[in-house]
């Protein structure tokens, strides 16, 4: 899957936030409701310009930034 083929990242579109190719649909937002409970097929009703292959792209998205990122803000004080 290229991610590419799914999302996009401009700084004129939503403040450069990452957003689903050809829409405003910002992609932390999927992430968010999913991490609340929604069904895949739910999140698809309520946003048509969507398709299950947007839905695995978001994950592979964030899975490929949790990979390549440091994460030193969320270790614990020393």
């Amino acid at each position: 899957m290229k991610i590419e083929d799914y999302i996009t990242i401009n700084p004129k579109v939503c403040h450069g936030q990452p957003c689903f190719k050809g829409t405003r649909i910002m992609v932390y937002l999927v992430l968010e409701l999913l991490e609340a409970g929604q069904r895949p097929e739910e999140i698809l009703k309520t946003y048509p310009a969507l398709n299950i292959d947007s839905i695995k792209a978001v994950l592979h998205f964030a899975a490929e930034l949790i990979k390549t990122e440091e994460y030193t803000t969320l270790l614990p004080a020393a």
